[in-house]
């Protein structure tokens, strides 16, 4: 059972993993693949390995919901993973500034908290263009 351990260790210890389930862990919401690439800024393949990875380590889970599917935070109990989101939740929000701004953006096109929108649309490009970074 010690690869479930090292499997938690290694989706975690890449940094697009990472920074993907920092921001599940930051947001407390559900999130597609098209709005992590658009939050992220990285490709359909990349995102969607990561996720795989990260639901193979057990800490999301997948939803399909017609064209979509939904990765959210699984909610282990077991002391690991409690240790591993507790060590992830310390990372300082300060290192992640233009993700939560893009990821509230992106978030907001929702209808009805459900994805509408695919990636890379032009809603998003005049989202972004009408919601300029304060740099």
């Amino acid at each position: 059972m010690i690869e479930r351990y090292v499997d938690i260790l290694k989706a975690l210890a890449e940094p697009g993993r990472l920074r993907l389930y920092w921001l599940l862990v930051q947001i407390h919401q559900r999130i597609c693949v098209a709005e992590a690439m658009d939050v992220l800024g990285d490709t359909h393949y990349n995102v969607s390995r990561n996720l795989k990875t990260l639901q193979k380590a057990g800490l999301v889970s997948a939803q399909k919901e017609g064209k979509w599917v939904f990765y959210t935070l699984n909610n282990e109990n077991e002391a690991f993973f409690a240790q591993a989101l507790a060590a992830v939740r310390t990372i300082p929000t300060h290192e992640f500034t233009e993700e939560i701004r893009r990821c509230k953006l992106r978030l907001s096109m929702r209808d009805q908290g459900r994805c509408v929108v695919g990636p890379g649309s032009e809603a998003w490009q005049a989202m972004l263009e009408s919601n300029p970074t304060d740099k």
